[in-house]
């Protein structure tokens, strides 16, 4: 019934606009179902395009180590002969020759890095060796969790947490050979 009332109380009339009963309204006959001007860029700024500017492209992925042995490591494809540090940006040479030399200054490298690293992870050769003390509660305070394993090992944990994008560098010392 309500809809039978607006229908006739809102009916297309004889002249322009629409009646409302006998009357006729103008104000109603202006109004325009259609738009006559697209909003644009400079309209309004939730219709600004949005541009992103990389200012480092990131590495499809970091370092992974293939192989070790005692002359050294296959480390994505190049190889490093005896003691290194993965870093995140870079493979470098590093002068330790056994577990003992590995001292507060043989880890500044590691610990100046910024981005800072999370967690280093330290490869002592073909068995787990235990450091200085003192040495691991420096990183510890300078915010840096340490992993000291075998080599092997440490290979394998250093390409775990690479591959889940998490900043991680090593130290490793080739494993003697086997005798």
């Amino acid at each position: 019934m309500a809809a039978v009332s607006c229908a006739r109380l809102l009916s297309p009339g004889s002249g322009p606009g629409l009646r409302l009963g006998a009357r006729l309204l103008p104000a109603l006959s202006r109004v325009s179902l259609v738009r006559r001007h697209r909003l644009g860029p400079a309209d309004d700024e939730l219709y600004q395009r949005t541009t992103v500017t990389l200012l480092q492209k990131e590495a499809a992925g970091g370092a992974v180590i293939y192989s070790y042995s005692p002359r050294g490591f296959n480390i994505s494809g190049n190889t490093v002969l005896g003691p290194c540090a993965v870093l995140p940006p870079a493979v470098l040479q590093w002068n330790v020759g056994h577990h003992t030399d590995i001292t507060v200054e043989s880890l500044s490298l590691f610990y100046l890095l910024e981005p800072r690293i999370e967690i280093l992870v330290l490869g002592t050769g073909a068995r787990t060796e235990r450091l200085d003390p003192s040495v691991l509660d420096f990183l510890k305070k300078k915010g840096i969790a340490v992993e000291v394993q075998d080599t092997p090992n440490a290979c394998a944990t250093f390409n775990f947490l690479s591959s889940e994008r998490r900043l991680a560098a090593a130290g490793l010392i080739p494993p003697p050979a086997a005798e």
